[in-house]
């Protein structure tokens, strides 16, 4: 029996060998009082706290260090020590970055790098001078989904881009402000329809209306292209959720925030990231049917519908273009996205849908030539309808000046058990493989019989966005 106790023994020993050793950290306990110290005005104390951060090897503090770097930049943490600071954080990482803090968040995206404790309370109170509440809504003790190195400041306080609240709106009758060719958020709730439009939206990016006495969100990420209906019931809290605007980005998507309990939102993918509501698992608004779309097409599809007013009670210039056409018209983006795919253009603009937590993306400008897009996710056969082309606008700009840019188009998706559906005699209908006709509608295709293939609200947005938040989303073959 003694080679069995030999065996055994040799084997834990090997097992040792190959486990991986701990990473290094500073002195345990330590990680509080040197976060302090990075933010003491005695230039002598925070060199002490980064040789010893730098002598122990800690990664974790790599998080700060880039923290620090934004908000210096900002100019609300001094550049005491800063020179030491950027050493510091190119011998902890390897990287050789110097002052960009933008490279420095794009790599800082690539890696599973932790933080250090109290991370989080420490980096709600060095901001708290851009938004006195960032100290009270960063902290250590909230569930998170998310890493919070990886919040960004947006340029904005809470509600600094201020969101409508059950907006002014009118009949078709009375939309003498609005134009037939300008792009509008179609929505649809209830059995009703509203249109609200970007060049309006473009200036709130979100609006908390009651829609066929549903209570819904329209939230609009400008930064992603993208403008998402939610409904605002959600099981187990007893009042609709009305949301407001944080100031902070995730990967260049709006955080918005409920009122309710302060917990950050992604826009994109409607679910809590930070906050009360984020240990609550499986938690996701639901999507309603939206579209991009004229509101000379919209009108005429619905003529029952309303539309915002621009009696808002702000003092905004709505015109088009007006905050943002420069970044529409442009190839580039603002904020730090760490990028895994590569297929697209950075801003292209795709519509995905997510089924079962499988996600697929089609590149908007395909189905549009298309027109027709006979297609599955996960098993559930869609037809993508996108028979309204491409909407162009012209606008001003109030810092670049004249501007040109896509503003999207209309995509509509159903699930359907037909197969081979291709378009009818008119835009407003399809054909099945059978030739029977099927009504396009907001809420259905409506067929022979009275059969149903219901909508499947979906998401126009850059890839950018969408591949940051469903990096293993499916594309066409091509």
């Amino acid at each position: 029996m003694a080679w069995i106790r030999i065996a055994l023994v040799l084997a834990a020993l090997g097992g040792l060998a190959c486990a991986e050793p701990p990473a290094p950290q500073v002195a345990e306990g330590r990680e509080a009082a040197l976060l302090e110290a990075l933010v003491s005005q005695e230039e002598t104390v925070q060199e002490a706290a980064l040789a010893e951060i730098e002598a122990a090897g800690d990664a974790r503090f790599i998080a700060p260090l880039i923290e620090l770097l934004r908000v210096s930049q900002l100019g609300i943490a001094g550049r005491v020590a800063y020179n030491q600071r950027v050493i510091t954080l190119e011998r902890l990482s390897g990287e050789v970055l110097g002052g960009d803090w933008f490279g420095w968040a794009e790599w800082f995206g690539h890696t599973d790098l932790a933080e250090p404790p109290g991370f989080a309370s420490w980096k709600g109170r060095l901001l708290s001078p851009l938004e006195p509440r960032y100290a009270e809504i960063l902290t250590d003790d909230a569930p998170t989904r998310i890493r919070v190195a990886e919040i960004d400041w947006g340029g904005v306080p809470i509600d600094g881009i201020p969101p409508l609240e059950h907006p002014e709106h009118v009949s078709v009758a009375g939309a003498e402000h609005m134009s037939d060719g300008e792009p509008v958020f179609g929505v649809t709730a209830g059995g009703a329809n509203r249109a609200y439009p970007l060049r309006i939206l473009d200036w709130h990016e979100l609006a908390n209306d009651t829609l066929g006495g549903i209570p819904i969100s329209l939230a609009y990420c400008t930064l992603c292209g993208s403008g998402i209906a939610y409904d605002g019931r959600v099981a187990g809290i007893d009042e609709p959720l009305r949301f407001g605007t944080s100031g902070f980005l995730h990967r260049s998507n709006k955080l918005m925030y409920d009122r309710a309990t302060t917990t950050l939102w992604n826009q994109l993918t409607g679910r809590p990231v930070f906050g009360e509501l984020a240990g609550r698992e499986g938690l996701e608004l639901a999507l309603l049917p939206a579209v991009v779309i004229t509101w000379g097409e919209w009108k005429l599809r619905n003529p029952e519908t309303t539309v915002l007013t621009l009696e808002t009670g702000f003092d905004r210039r709505y015109e088009a273009g007006g905050p943002y056409g420069a970044y529409f018209s442009s190839r580039d983006k603002l904020f730090p996205v760490f990028l895994n795919r590569d297929e697209l253009a950075i801003k292209d603009r795709v519509f995905g849908l997510v089924h079962e937590g499988q996600a697929r993306a089609w590149k908007l400008a395909d189905l549009v030539e298309a027109k027709v897009t006979n297609d599955e996710l996960d098993g559930q056969r869609i037809v993508l309808v996108a028979t309204s082309g491409l909407i162009e606008v012209e606008g001003f700009d109030e810092r670049a000046g004249p501007v040109r840019y896509d503003a999207g188009g209309a995509v509509r998706a159903y699930a359907t058990s037909e197969a081979g559906f291709h378009l009818g005699p008119d835009d407003e209908s399809l054909l099945d493989a059978e030739g029977q006709r099927w009504q396009i509608t907001e809420e259905a295709l409506v067929g022979p019989g009275g059969a149903r293939a219901p909508r499947r609200p979906g998401t126009l947005a850059y890839w950018f966005a969408w591949q940051a938040f469903h990096p293993e989303t499916a594309l066409p073959r091509r």
